[in-house]
């Protein structure tokens, strides 16, 4: 067995050492709480670090993430809780999606920080399908439509690479995708689309 000598009084810290040494851990998880933890989770930033560390954006994500999932739950129940038939019919869909011959397809790059529209000119009652993919990295799109003083939103995400569906134009005017990167890496989208649109705006 080891020896192991017993420390003398001298060499104990002292009561105002230990009371300086929690002062100075509580001043610094204070600082990392407000620094870091509340960008990073909650998007609050008073002191603006989070900002310059990029902290905030992700803060700012995880929330809206978070309320979408909450408003997902309300309106459709647990995404978790899908049975075997809803898993075996999407399999069906993306299939059907492979094999359509598709009217346009439309390929672009946006850089870190970039954004582009894609948007479709349609009448009132005209639909449209697609399918789209990011490569190199996630992207933020906002499918939505306005016209004659009117606007409608379809779909949002945020740190997507995929997503497909269709819809029905409920007015006359422009219905389509603004996309933007807020990854650090050229992200490259790959649009398909069929449908009775007039024409295509980028």
């Amino acid at each position: 067995m080891f020896n192991i000598e017993k420390p003398s009084l001298d060499e104990l810290p002292s009561l105002a050492q230990l009371r300086r040494s929690t002062f100075v851990a509580v001043i610094a998880g204070m600082l990392i709480l407000v620094a870091v933890v509340l960008p990073a989770e909650y998007g609050i930033d008073p002191t603006s670090a989070g900002r310059m560390l990029g902290l905030t954006e992700m803060g700012n994500i995880k929330h809206e993430l978070h309320h979408e999932a909450e408003q997902d739950e309300q309106q459709h129940g647990d995404s978790q809780s899908l049975n075997l038939v809803d898993r075996v019919l999407g399999i069906f869909i993306s299939s059907a999606y492979a094999e359509t011959v598709w009217k346009d397809t439309i390929t672009f790059s946006l850089k870190p920080g970039e954004h582009a529209e894609t948007k479709l000119v349609m009448n009132e009652g005209d639909q449209a399908e697609y399918i789209w993919t990011s490569t190199g990295g996630r992207i933020n799109f906002d499918l939505h439509a306005h016209g004659d003083g009117q606007s409608k939103t379809y779909e949002k995400g945020r740190g997507a690479t995929e997503g497909e569906g269709n819809f029905v134009a409920p007015f006359k005017g422009e219905h389509g995708w603004f996309w933007r990167n807020r990854d650090k890496h050229i992200v490259t989208i790959t649009l398909k689309i069929n449908g009775g649109y007039l024409e295509i705006i980028q």
